[in-house]
């Protein structure tokens, strides 16, 4: 088996033994274009309002959420990976619940995120576009979820999805990254790691772009497809690096496409450079893709280890 490679930056890496508290005394989310800081996220948010705004966070373990419901805003860790978020959340949602214009994430960790309906997010977005880069998502019920926007945006890089998704109490499954009716979904050199249940990937968005990743299921637990277009979609899907591992609920596809009915064409969807196995002991059959759609996907060369059919039509 190919070793999957660690798509992680060195100032993430390091994070997992990390134990950082905020400074006493000190105020730790400064509004970069006045200089003012606050002591509560929420109050740096609302300083900005429905304008453009960076918000700086300091490093440290805080149990803050926020809503930003209008203008640009940009949340950025001043020492990346040091900037914790810790089980707080808003609205019975996320850390941030975001529904302005748009909003830039950069740098920043989110843990522990669970909620009485099971959809506990690090970042729940309902309209605007979305930037993530160099940030980590662990240990919740979801890392990023969303609702509809048509018309907006997500742009994902950079960034690692690490013991995330579930599929138990009786409710829906969550998935490490769940994007709703969007334009569009770009998500770039992450990394996907030990599913607790779910998809690492669930995209409604219409294009889907999702190349360079690494997705490393060795010690996921009871988890479903790498990808999931349950929709269909079109787009790019490239240079990515699959493992699955033996702890699987579903084990019969890495990537599926209008599994859940063809809701838009996925006509010109370009699935080529992909590297996928099964993990080191894990032995049966399984599909690289599997397709409900019926359209011209352009399966191209992709390296697939044993066990592997490349394209199955369902």
């Amino acid at each position: 088996m190919k070793r999957i490679p660690i798509l992680l930056i060195p100032a993430i890496a390091v994070i997992a033994s990390m134990s950082a508290t905020a400074q006493q005394g000190v105020a730790p989310f400064q509004v970069a274009e006045t200089g003012r800081s606050y002591s509560r996220l929420a109050d740096a948010v609302d300083a900005i309002g429905d304008r453009q705004g960076t918000i700086l966070i300091a490093p440290g373990s805080y149990s803050e959420c926020a809503v930003q419901s209008a203008g640009h805003i940009a949340f950025k860790a001043e020492v990346p990976g040091r900037s914790i978020f810790d089980g707080g959340v808003c609205e019975g949602k996320a850390a941030l619940v975001l529904r302005g214009q748009s909003a830039a994430i950069d740098g920043l960790v989110f843990q522990n995120m669970a909620v009485p309906d099971g959809n506990g997010a690090g970042i729940r977005l309902e309209k605007g576009n979305l930037a993530v880069t160099r940030s980590v998502f662990r240990n919740s019920e979801q890392g990023i979820l969303t609702a509809q926007d048509p018309g907006g945006e997500i742009v994902i890089d950079q960034t690692t999805f690490s013991e995330l998704g579930r599929c138990d109490r009786g409710l829906s499954c969550a998935h490490s990254i769940y994007i709703g009716d969007f334009a569009s979904l770009t998500v770039t050199r992450s990394r996907f790691e030990r599913g607790n249940g779910g998809h690492y990937v669930k995209s409604r968005a219409a294009r889907a772009i999702i190349q360079n990743n690494a997705f490393d299921d060795t010690r996921g637990q009871a988890t479903n497809y790498m990808i999931d277009l349950p929709g269909g979609a079109t787009g790019m899907i490239s240079g990515n690096v699959f493992v699955q591992g033996q702890d699987k609920e579903n084990y019969s596809a890495f990537i599926a496409v209008a599994a859940e009915g063809r809701v838009r064409s996925s006509a010109g969807l370009a699935i080529s450079g992909n590297d996928a196995s099964l993990a080191t002991g894990v032995d049966r059959n399984t599909v690289f893709l599997a397709d409900w759609s019926g359209d011209s996907i352009v399966l191209g060369a992709n390296r697939l280890g044993r066990g592997l059919k490349p394209f199955e039509k369902r």
